[in-house]
């Protein structure tokens, strides 16, 4: 497998899949996000109105000893969930990157909740956001950072419980859930795809465990 993340100059592409305005902010659904937001935050810079239609800001990240920081490009779709790979496919057209280097940040109902989980490919498991970006993009083989979000409980519909807002008790984790998650984007951004998976998906053993 190809490692990928190693040149400092080709920029990752990052996506937080989400729905658009307040009253879907604090959603199960809008983790994705909520964590492109914040690594935009803690970056010093702003996602603003891009010809894509998405909001878009471009950073680096800190150098690393001698090596230059990673270049990124962070991007939250303004439109619904359903229909975001249109846009998401005009930001790869416009910094012209290869679906090699698009990571999408987005919410897993099969992931308990507060474990992350990196995949390269594969189906999208009912995801709609994830649907319209493999649809539009023409090809699955992106890679995706999973923020597990749990399973409804009883026989909620899972289109209803994505759409809630976080538990009183999952909102005082959030914060490092989404801490969690914003490392592990610079993880692979700085020290490849392979070693990023490797640490990560180790780290989701090692809870389970426990």
């Amino acid at each position: 497998m190809t490692q990928l993340g190693g040149d400092p100059e080709e920029p990752w592409l990052v996506v937080g899949l989400g729905n658009p305005g307040p009253t879907y902010a604090g959603n199960r659904h809008n983790v994705g996000a909520t964590v492109v937001g914040q690594l935009a935050a803690d970056l010093g810079v702003r996602l603003s109105a891009h010809r894509s239609g998405a909001e878009v800001a471009q950073a680096r990240l800190p150098a690393s000893g001698s090596r230059p920081g990673a270049r990124l490009v962070l991007a939250v779709p303004t439109a619904y969930m359903n229909e975001s790979g249109g846009q998401v496919v005009s930001v790869v057209r416009f910094y012209k990157i290869e679906p090699a280097r698009l990571l999408v940040v987005h919410d897993e109902l099969d992931l308990p909740f507060a474990d992350l989980m990196l995949k390269r490919g594969g189906g999208e498991g009912g995801h709609n956001g994830l649907r319209s970006v493999s649809q539009s993009l023409g090809t699955k083989e992106y890679s995706r950072l999973r923020i597990g979000i749990g399973r409804p409980p009883g026989r909620m519909d899972p289109a209803d419980f994505v759409l809630r807002d976080f538990s009183a008790p999952e909102r005082k984790e959030l914060p490092f859930v989404v801490s969690d998650a914003v490392d592990a984007i610079v993880l692979v951004a700085q020290e490849g795809w392979e070693r990023a998976q490797e640490q990560v998906n180790g780290e989701r053993r090692s809870r389970q465990v426990r």
